[in-house]
């Protein structure tokens, strides 16, 4: 209730306060609106350059992801080299108990 109380307040004081000194207010707000956007504007050129720079070092250390050409008999030779590996595993698995 108290923090209500206080907010009614300080809006009705911020009220008279902008009536009383408008134009004070409103040659603040001139010299703010310029700093701002000049701020804002350099923060988006840094943040543009990084991103171009990412970019670039990106493309160039990235790497090339093409399938590797596998012939058949390599094929068939994996797929016997996992059962092999399989058969341990259950052997393995067998002695362990």
């Amino acid at each position: 209730m108290t923090a209500l109380i206080g907010g009614l307040v300080a809006v009705a004081l911020g009220l008279i306060g902008l009536g009383l000194w408008w134009r004070d207010f409103l040659s603040l707000l001139a010299g703010a609106i310029p700093l701002l956007l000049l701020l804002g504007g350099a923060l988006a050129v840094y943040l543009g350059f990084e991103e171009a720079k990412d970019k670039i070092l990106k493309k160039e250390e990235a790497p090339s992801f093409e399938s590797p050409k596998v012939s058949e008999g390599e094929v068939e030779k994996y797929k016997s080299e996992v059962e092999n590996l399989k058969a341990e595993i259950e052997e393995l698995k067998k002695k362990k108990k």
